[in-house]
């Protein structure tokens, strides 16, 4: 396969992402549309390493999936306490929150 179907695999992915995160209001799923952007992060990732005959975006790729699961655990506790203590994961109500 070529570079250029997964650069454009990347970049729908991507696209689809920021579309996830700018119009969803629920945590969960704003999570998940960044999940997505950094799928397609790792997908430019091994293509390009790929591309290059080299095993550098692999690597760069693990250490990306290794923040994301990082991220997940601190996004999901977030998420749990603000629906703890507001009852609701709507992200419009979470400016309540402030100090």
């Amino acid at each position: 396969m070529l570079l250029n179907q997964f650069l454009l695999l990347a970049a729908f992915l991507f696209c689809t992402g920021i579309y996830g995160v700018l119009t969803r209001k629920h945590a969960v799923l704003v999570l998940m549309s960044i999940e997505l952007m950094l799928a397609a992060v790792n997908i430019n990732l091994v293509a390009f390493g790929a591309f290059h005959n080299s095993v550098v975006g692999q690597v760069f790729a693990l250490f990306v999936l290794t923040i994301a699961a990082a991220e997940v655990g601190v996004g999901l506790a977030i998420v749990l306490l603000i629906y703890r203590n507001l009852h609701s994961s709507d992200l419009d109500d979470a400016d309540v929150l402030k100090g």
